[in-house]
């Protein structure tokens, strides 16, 4: 036989397989025929849809056969099979990126992990969990012929090895017959795992995990013959069906239970915890389809990756067509999982008929609408639940704040990109994305407020919705400019998400009525009210000081003002010019490796302060730049700027204290 290493990653994964404690072994039966029924459902496509695999005979099923006596349980199926290439590029290499993640989060929950088995494409390592030893015998459809044996005792190595048709083990798994294609995943058990040798331990998985694998899943087994006074007298061969072998997602909601649908998405998903919500569909009229969607209970790893896999399999008459279309959902409902399986479709539909199919534009722009409805039901329903006295909550008001503060949690940042990036929809995500806020509603670790809730808080006179964004909660929440605006009623969301300062700007307005307007930017003290007549007087006597402090600090500035909003012990704060981009934007263009520009800040100080009292009364030059310099660089780190030159901060601070 050919020895290969395991690529170094799948040698490491391996290891804290092998070696690490699971509190549930169980499911590595459910990962492997979760795989065979891919392989079948690839079979199956292929049949329809390409000419060189019309002319198999496909009769789609799954064999799970067993041997106390020695040990071993082996999963067959009759798909689509593999070559030594594919078995090399599917067994021995692990070409996702996630598996750096998964691994750290194995070592460092050990006793948790087995529910993260199969979110990181990971599944067929499963199986040794329970088995030191696994041989792959396989042959791929309308290929040469070859039959191929892969073998590996999961520690450094595994090898691979051709065989014969006519050889022992090509009989025993019926590879003898030229037209039969697919794999068998023969495991040898270890000493801890020999119960799933057994016929009820593994009809009772089935039932648990894989009832709703769309194919039949059949049980080989030796059933003991007794005579009438109970004595053994031999044994037979049978073979049950062990599944019901239905496509759950055609069956009629009224007939499914929560169970089902969750032990559904377990198998369908590759996930050990319930979905946090499903939706299913089915649409009958001008066209006719079923959708069944589901949210993870935590973000799939790959979400902020960009060559994230695609969660949703598409079905045409329930023939899988593909599993890697991202067209299928807008980019910023990514983590949805499901099913979408069209009566419309033609069989042999292609990737580029997809791209241009009106069909599949309608249930995309259909299963949208729905995915939000239901999301904004959601929030509805623990917004309602949360008005209750915490004494007083039912478990249905528990479980609706709960379930909705995961949600906020996994799913409220790309759910911001679709207000940027579905102008169709984006009335109805402005219903269901949450911010933190100044109000008691916004603030603590769960507390999320909505822009619906933000209006009926406004003031009566009040006409914008104000914000303020940057990358630090705490540093925005003790901004002077927040301060100044919570002082005189106006309540500030807080936004610290990185990608606030993309959407927000390009949103523009709640409901085509409400400006949002950001603080920390020129001009949106316009709303604030006061005297304008006074301020302007005010301005006119503080021009002298202001001129002094734009020219001690020259152009590290954009322009000095005299501020309407600072007041009390906050002598300056920072604004940024309303058509200059902010300085996180500036600060993500550069981690994406583009040339951002110079940001030049606007420095607001408060004519108030004693401090710009000394700047009035004296013309020593040294002072005028000693405080203007302290003023600038305080005004630059409470807004969560960076201080490019905090040495001289440090001089200038030390001038003013020897005075």
């Amino acid at each position: 036989m050919a020895k290969y290493e395991f690529q170094t990653e799948v040698n490491q994964l391996l290891k804290l397989i092998i070696h690490s404690l699971y509190s549930n072994k169980d499911i590595f039966l459910r990962e492997i025929v979760s795989n065979a029924s891919d392989a079948l459902d690839k079979l199956k496509y292929l049949t329809v849809s390409d000419e060189a695999f019309k002319a198999i005979k496909f009769e789609p099923r799954i064999d799970i056969t067993f041997d106390e006596k020695d040990s071993t349980l082996t999963v067959q199926d009759s798909g689509i099979g593999m070559t030594d290439e594919d078995l090399t590029n599917n067994l021995g290499t692990i070409a996702r990126s996630g598996t750096k993640a998964f691994m750290e989060q194995l070592t460092a929950e050990a006793s948790k992990d087995s529910a993260l088995i199969g979110q990181f494409g990971v599944g067929f390592y499963s199986a040794f969990m329970a088995a030191n030893k696994i041989d792959v015998y396989t042959r791929k459809a309308a290929g040469d012929g070859k039959i191929w044996h892969w073998s590996s005792d999961g520690t450094n190595s595994y090898e691979i090895e051709e065989v014969a048709a006519d050889s022992a083990v090509a009989k025993k798994y019926g590879f003898d017959k030229p037209e039969l294609s697919g794999s068998a995943i023969e495991m040898h058990l270890n000493d801890d795992s020999k119960e799933f040798a057994s016929r009820w331990k593994i009809e009772e998985l089935i039932k648990k995990y894989s009832d709703h694998i769309a194919f039949p899943i059949f049980l080989h087994y030796e059933q003991k013959k007794y005579d009438d006074k109970g004595k053994e007298t031999g044994s037979e061969s049978k073979i049950d069906q062990v599944n019901s072998a239905s496509a759950l997602w055609k069956r009629s909601k009224s007939e499914l239970k929560d169970e089902d649908y969750n032990e559904f998405y377990k198998t369908f998903g590759h996930d050990g915890q319930d979905p946090l919500h499903y939706v299913h569909t089915h649409a009958e009229g001008t066209q006719e389809y079923t959708t069944l969607f589901f949210v993870p209970q935590t973000a799939p790893f790959d979400m902020y990756q960009a060559d994230y896999k695609s969660g949703l399999k598409l079905y045409v008459k329930r023939v899988f067509i593909t599993d890697d279309d991202r067209e299928l959902l807008p980019s910023y409902l990514r983590f949805v999982r499901g099913i979408i399986d069209s009566e419309d479709l033609p069989l042999n539909v292609s990737r580029e008929i997809l791209q241009q199919n009106r069909i599949l534009d309608n249930i995309k722009s259909a299963s949208v609408k729905k995915l939000l409805s239901e999301f904004k039901k959601m929030g509805e329903a623990a917004d309602k639940a949360k008005k209750v006295a915490e004494a007083d909550r039912t478990d249905d008001d528990k479980k609706a704040i709960e379930k909705w503060s995961k949600f906020v949690k996994n799913y409220n940042r790309p759910m911001k990109e679709g207000l940027y990036s579905d102008y169709a929809n984006r009335d109805e995500i402005a219903e269901i994305v949450r911010f933190k806020s100044t109000d008691a509603s916004g603030t603590g670790d769960d507390n999320y407020t909505s822009f619906a809730d933000y209006v009926q808080r406004m003031k009566t006179d009040q006409k914008s919705i104000f914000y303020i964004s940057g990358s630090d909660e705490k540093n925005l929440r003790a901004n002077p400019l927040v301060k100044a605006y919570t002082d005189k009623g106006f309540e500030v969301l807080i936004m610290d998400d990185d990608i606030d300062d993309i959407v927000i700007p390009g949103f523009g307005k709640y409901k085509n009525e409400f400006e949002l307007k950001a603080v920390n930017r020129a001009g949106s003290d316009e709303d604030l009210g006061g005297d304008k007549e006074e301020a302007k007087k005010k301005e006119e006597a503080f021009k002298p000081v202001v001129e002094k402090i734009k020219k001690a600090l020259g152009d590290k500035v954009k322009e000095v003002k005299l501020s309407k909003t600072l007041s009390g012990e906050n002598p300056s704060c920072i604004v940024v010019d309303e058509n200059d981009p902010s300085y996180q934007m500036i600060q993500m263009m550069k981690a994406m490796g583009q040339p951002g520009p110079d940001l030049k800040p606007i420095l607001e100080v408060n004519g108030d302060h004693p401090i710009l009292a000394k700047i009035k009364e004296s013309d020593d030059e040294a002072l005028i730049a000693d405080v203007s310099e302290v003023l600038f660089t305080q005004a630059l780190m409470i807004a969560g700027m960076e201080v490019k030159e905090p040495a001289e901060f440090v001089k200038h601070l030390n001038n003013l204290l020897s005075k």
